[in-house]
This record gives C-alpha cells, sequence and structure tokens, in this order.
C-alpha cells in the first residue's frame, strides 16, 4: 500500500466514523454490532495514521518505505498523545 492508498482508506474509514457518530448524536443510537465496528474503525485509522507517519520518517531519514508496517491494535492504541 502506497501514502496515496492509505490516505484514501483513511478517507473512507473516516467517513464511516462519521455516519456512525451522525447515527449515535441523532438519538437512534448505536447497536451493539455498530459499536463494536465504530471502534474497529477507530483502531484501523490509528493503524493507518501510524503506518503513514512511519513511511514519512522512513522517507525522510532515506530508509525504504516499503519496510514500514501496520502495527498491532495494542501498539498504537498504547500510544500516548
Amino acid at each position: 500500500m502506497d501514502d496515496v492508498e492509505i490516505v484514501q482508506r483513511i478517507g473512507r474509514l473516516a467517513d464511516e466514523e462519521h455516519e456512525l457518530e451522525r447515527s449515535s448524536r441523532a438519538g437512534v443510537g448505536l447497536s451493539d454490532e455498530e459499536l463494536a465496528r465504530l471502534r474497529q474503525v477507530e483502531v484501523a485509522l490509528d493503524q493507518c495514521w501510524d503506518l503513514l507517519r512511519q513511511r514519512r520518517a522512513r522517507r525522510n531519514a532515506g530508509q525504504d518505505v516499503d519496510n514500514a508496517a501496520v502495527r498491532p491494535p495494542d501498539v498504537v492504541e498504547g500510544y500516548r498523545q
């Protein structure tokens, strides 16, 4: 996956996240399945952003961007902001 594909995936995931959040705010509420999907989307977004940052850092350091890899959820969710 190259940078453009990662950014496109981020866009699709963000759209889905916003749609789920709109449903929640509209008073409809989210089913258990929708809540689980929202959590999956949030984790996938964190993984995509992490991968994009890895690729950019490798590029800036003159390293091969294709050696960047998607990190597991427990890693990306454990980062401090």
